[in-house]
C-alpha cells in the first residue's frame, strides 16, 4: 500500500511533501470550519491546562476531586467539538470524513486520544475504579492529548513552511 501512496514515495525520494494541493489549499483557506479550528484548539488547550492542574492538585492533595471531575467532562466535551468540527474540515477540505494521507497519524492517534477520554467517562458513569483510579486515567488521556496536540502544530508549521509566499501575503 505504501508503494502506491504518493505521500511515501515523494518521501521515499527525499522530496518533502506537499500537505496541500493548490485546489486543497484554496477550499482550506475559504472554508469556515478552517477558522472553527482555529478558534476551538487554543480554547481546548487552555481548558486543558486549568484541568491538568486540578487533577494534580488532586493527585497531590486529595482535595478538589469534584472541580477536577467537571474539568475533566468539560475538556472531554471539548475534544469532541474540535473532533467533529475537524473531521467536516477534513471532509470539506479533502473529501474524505477522516484518515486523509496528510493527516492520517495524527488522526491514528486522535482516536486513542478519544478513546481515553470517553473511557473516562465511562467509568465516571458506571463508577468504575476509585476516584484516583479515573483521575489517573484523565492523567493518561491528557498526556495523549498533549502528543496529539504537539503532533498538529508541528503538521501547522509544516504547513505554513510550504505556504507559497504570494499566499502568505495574500492571507495577512
Amino acid at each position: 500500500m505504501r508503494a502506491n501512496d504518493p505521500i511515501f514515495a515523494r518521501a521515499e525520494r527525499g522530496i518533502t511533501p506537499q500537505l496541500y494541493t493548490p485546489e486543497e489549499r484554496r477550499r482550506r483557506d475559504t472554508s469556515r470550519w478552517t477558522l472553527v479550528q482555529g478558534v476551538l484548539a487554543p480554547i481546548q488547550f487552555l481548558i486543558f491546562l486549568v484541568s491538568l492542574v486540578l487533577v494534580l492538585r488532586y493527585l497531590a492533595t486529595g482535595d478538589g476531586a469534584a472541580a477536577a471531575t467537571v474539568s475533566i467532562v468539560i475538556k472531554t466535551i471539548a475534544l469532541y467539538a474540535i473532533m467533529i468540527t475537524g473531521s467536516i474540515w477534513e471532509k470539506q477540505v479533502f473529501g474524505k470524513w477522516l484518515f486523509v494521507p496528510a493527516f492520517f497519524w495524527e488522526d491514528v492517534f486522535s482516536m486513542l486520544v478519544l478513546a481515553l477520554h470517553t473511557a473516562y467517562l465511562l467509568a465516571l458513569s458506571v463508577g468504575w475504579g476509585t476516584e484516583h483510579d479515573r483521575m489517573l486515567l484523565a492523567l493518561a488521556a491528557y498526556a495523549t492529548y498533549a502528543i496529539n496536540a504537539t503532533q498538529f502544530l508541528l503538521k501547522l508549521r509544516a504547513a505554513r513552511l510550504q505556504t507559497p509566499p504570494s499566499s502568505i501575503a495574500m492571507a495577512a
